[in-house]
């Protein structure tokens, strides 16, 4: 049930962008083609599992989890609050 002057379901339609949102987005990042033996950053030894695991791999584990560590969402804020419209 949706409250106000929102139509049925419009709740749901919202969660589904945004889950449908974040999947392309992680695809996009996703790394494609040949594997690099060594780290584009440190030039330390990817693992042979982390290159069959994930083609396309670009850098070492530790690079990696720095890189996430920092990564933010920058999406669009479907919430409804007045607050999360203002900032």
């Amino acid at each position: 049930m949706a409250g106000g002057w929102t139509r049925d379901g419009a709740v749901q339609d919202q969660i589904d962008d945004t889950i449908a949102d974040a999947v392309k987005r992680a695809r996009s990042d996703m790394p494609s083609g040949e594997a690099l033996k060594h780290c584009d950053e440190c030039g330390e030894e990817i693992p042979k599992a982390k290159r069959l695991a994930l083609p396309g791999a670009r850098t070492c584990v530790a690079c990696q989890s720095a890189r996430d560590a920092v990564r933010t969402s920058a999406g669009i804020d479907r919430r409804g609050s007045k607050d999360s419209q203002l900032r």
